[in-house]
């Protein structure tokens, strides 16, 4: 790792959504809650985010969000009770869920008003450092995390680091997608990022997907609360004004995506886990080929 290059220790979630796609699921218990396989959504990404060297770890939350706090809390009663009943492999599972003193925090995003904003939301914890934003939504199925992935991307080109896929061209107006000065296959160099251009209008097909490595530089362009797609506040827009002034790129990660943010997705999420559950897989294939 470059010396000059500063290393990526804070990670902000954005979780203040209300979850719609899934009422009435979602009516109290937070999306984010939400079970793939044996562990809500949040703690996969939690997870991936640990993995990748993550040390502080920050939550942009709404009302009615309580719940992912305590989801990382020491549960004194619970822990007696498995204890007490020798399910010291349940033990171990909760355990590994808890998060370590002095290492979540959380903030509030008063008003949906778009991811850029939520972001924003995160500046004053972030501080003057690099720092990665994970979207739950997301789920990236490989042996090495996409934050991995990304993060050794960011050792060697310093700067700002985006997950990107390539979707299809009539797609392009759900995603912000990129204009590329230059690709190896792997890593792309950009030059230029639109947020849900039109199809006819879209520079590539190659899209962000929910994770970033930003310079702290991007709160100053955040902080004008410009609105643009949707009158919303933009990441990609203030991320786009960066273009020039630092380095820039999108990596190609390795691993299966999964949009858990729709109901398909989520499903084919579960699917995909389950099978690989040592406990219930061969159970869960014998379900599908019972129902194929």
């Amino acid at each position: 790792m470059n010396k000059n290059i500063k290393p990526v220790r804070k990670a902000v979630f954005p979780v203040a959504g209300l979850g719609t796609r899934f009422l009435p699921a979602t009516k109290e218990m937070p999306k984010e809650m939400l079970p793939i396989n044996d562990r809500p959504l949040i703690q996969h990404v939690v997870e991936e985010a640990r993995a990748a060297g993550i040390e502080e770890f920050i939550f942009v939350t709404g009302r009615h969000k309580n719940m992912l706090e305590e989801h990382f809390d020491f549960q004194p009663e619970l822990e007696s009770t498995l204890i007490s009943r020798n399910k010291d492999a349940m033990l171990k599972k909760v355990r590994d869920s808890e998060m370590p003193a002095g290492k979540l925090f959380t903030t509030r995003q008063p008003k949906p008003l778009g991811l850029g904003h939520a972001v924003w939301c995160a500046h004053k914890l972030v501080g003057n450092e690099p720092f990665a934003i994970i979207l739950p939504d997301d789920l990236v199925d490989y042996k090495e995390g996409c934050l991995a992935q990304m993060i050794n991307t960011y050792n060697e080109y310093g700067g700002n680091v985006v997950a990107v896929k390539d979707v299809p061209r009539a797609e392009t107006s759900k995603y912000g997608i990129l204009d590329i000065e230059s690709d190896n296959g792997t890593e792309v160099s950009i030059r230029g990022l639109v947020e849900k251009p039109d199809p006819a209008d879209a520079p590539s097909t190659l899209s962000i997907i929910g994770r970033y490595i930003l310079q702290p530089e991007v709160f100053e362009h955040l902080s004008a609360f410009e609105t643009g797609a949707g009158d919303e506040i933009q990441l990609t827009d203030a991320m786009a004004k960066l273009l020039g002034r630092q380095a820039f790129h999108g990596l190609r990660f390795k691993g299966n995506h999964f949009d858990c943010g729709s109901r398909l997705g989520f499903i084919a999420a579960n699917i995909a886990y389950s099978l690989k559950d040592p406990e219930i897989g061969d159970g869960v294939g014998k379900i599908l080929k019972d129902y194929s």
